[in-house]
């Protein structure tokens, strides 16, 4: 046993990984595995980091950053696919691995597992639901188109405008296939939303995402997260337009119409303009002959008011016979009171000595009653003088000047008001004191016997008044 133990060859642990992994490479080469993906990993170097596994095993792998760009579908946990790559092994942790080429998906069957997990979880967001929807414009005047420029579709889509309505059209060309198209279209219609209405490029008033016919992997990316919630964004109406009639994607029902066909879609984004011309014309039409009745009706309807009304000259003809008769018996009533007036007038003469007699009488008699005024006046004139002399004699003999004028004085503070009393003042202010000569300041002080001050007998005065004047005007 030791002798078998000693002939056995001696391996450093990096020339026994070598040689597994030049084993591993040279017995395999190049295979196609078929599995669930478990793990998925995406660091920052850009590689891609999975597990391939079935019931019994589990195969890890790895995508380098060149080929991940390039793969039609992104790795996902759960998918089933198949893998086409080279068996190696990672020395640095005694593992083998396969790096990955290519990855697709093993059969439609697991993309439509996919499809529905991932149709349930935007549905749960509200993204499919109908009061998000928006109506399409009844004639825009731009459609924005995204899709691939040099397809069938575009120049579908432009014939079918012209041949409806013709309208301005603005194209952003983009992928519609392949690794990166979802992100691709996502940014075509967040472009179109981001332009300034009346700007040098004009904002669409209706979007179309269009793409021709193909397999369920040519349409994945309009099935992909990013396109889809690009076109939920969308501020401008969008028409979904991804294949034939019996293709559906996911942004068919996130869209806010959805059209079998990119030709279908044209038809919905404009109406046909000669049915529009024929349609006016017709209103037109309509409209001329509805008004030309309404005249006829309301033609009619006068007629028969005008016959119920009669002729001018039966209402007018009684009234004009009673204003002629009621004419003469005016005439006629003027002159018999005139004739009366006259009778009258000649039986009132009288003679010139009767008149000249009586205008001398009145003379006379105004001539007597001016002599009598004038000489009553002047006894009328000196009694009103004599009780106006009387009354002002009173009123002087009252007045609080006779009072001054006997030793006493007026005493007011600065505002004039009349102290009456020692303690009306307070000590220390500007008082004038009213003589029956003038008046002087002073200043008030402490002590001394109150001095007393006479008011102006108001009530006296204010009666003497009143008795004077009303002897004056007696």
């Amino acid at each position: 046993m030791e002798e078998k133990v000693g002939n056995v060859h001696e391996y450093t642990v990096s020339e026994l990984s070598n040689a597994l992994k030049r084993a591993i490479e040279e017995g395999f080469g190049y295979v196609r595995v078929k599995g669930e993906l478990g793990r998925v990993s995406r660091p920052q170097s850009g590689h891609v980091y999975l597990d391939l596994k079935d019931d019994r095993a589990v195969l890890n792998g790895v995508i380098w950053k060149g080929v991940a760009g390039r793969l039609r579908i992104a790795p996902e946990q759960g998918m089933e696919v198949v893998a086409t790559g080279k068996l190696t092994t990672f020395p640095g942790q005694s593992r083998y691995q396969i790096v990955i080429d290519s990855l697709e998906p093993a059969g439609v069957g697991a993309l439509m597992a996919l499809l529905e997990e991932r149709k349930k979880k935007l549905a749960a967001e509200g993204l499919f639901a109908p009061e998000r929807k928006k109506p399409l414009p009844f004639l825009p005047d731009v459609i924005g188109v995204v899709t691939s420029p040099s397809g069938a579709v575009i120049r579908d889509i432009l014939h079918r405008l012209r041949d409806r309505f013709p309208r301005r059209v603005l194209i952003w060309p983009t992928l519609v296939q392949g690794k990166g198209a979802e992100e691709k279209i996502a940014q075509a219609i967040r472009g179109f939303n981001k332009l300034t209405p009346g700007g040098d490029i004009p904002r669409p008033d209706v979007l179309i995402v269009a793409r021709g016919g193909g397999s369920l992997e040519d349409l994945w990316c309009f099935n992909e997260e990013a396109a889809v919630r690009a076109v939920a964004e969308s501020d401008i109406p969008l028409i979904s337009a991804v294949g034939h009639e019996t293709d559906t994607t996911l942004i068919d029902y996130v869209a806010d119409r959805r059209a079998p066909t990119p030709t279908a879609a044209a038809e919905m984004a404009v109406p046909v303009r000669t049915e529009l011309m024929s349609e006016l014309l017709n209103k037109e039409r309509r409209m001329i002959s509805a008004t030309a009745q309404s005249f006829d009706r309301r033609r009619t309807a006068l007629q028969s008011a005008t016959r119920g009304l009669g002729r001018p000259e039966d209402l007018l003809g009684p009234s004009a016979q009673r204003l002629d008769r009621a004419g003469d018996q005016l005439r006629a009533g003027l002159r018999a009171r005139v004739d009366r007036a006259g009778a009258r007038l000649a039986g009132l003469r009288l003679s010139t000595r009767l008149l000249a007699r009586l205008a001398n009488d009145g003379a006379g008699e105004v001539t007597r009653r001016w002599d009598r005024l004038r000489a009553t006046r002047p006894q009328i004139l000196n009694r009103r003088g004599d009780r106006l002399r009387a009354a002002s004699q009173l009123l002087r003999s009252l007045s609080y000047e006779n009072v001054l004028e006997r030793g006493f004085a007026l005493v007011r503070d600065e505002e004039g008001a009349l102290l009456r009393s020692a303690g009306a003042g307070a000590e220390g202010a500007q008082v004038s004191i009213r003589f029956a000569d003038g008046e002087r300041g002073a200043v008030l002080g402490k002590g001394g016997a109150p001095v007393k001050t006479a008011a102006p007998p108001r009530r006296a005065a204010k009666k003497i008044g009143s008795a004077a004047q009303k002897s004056l005007f007696d």
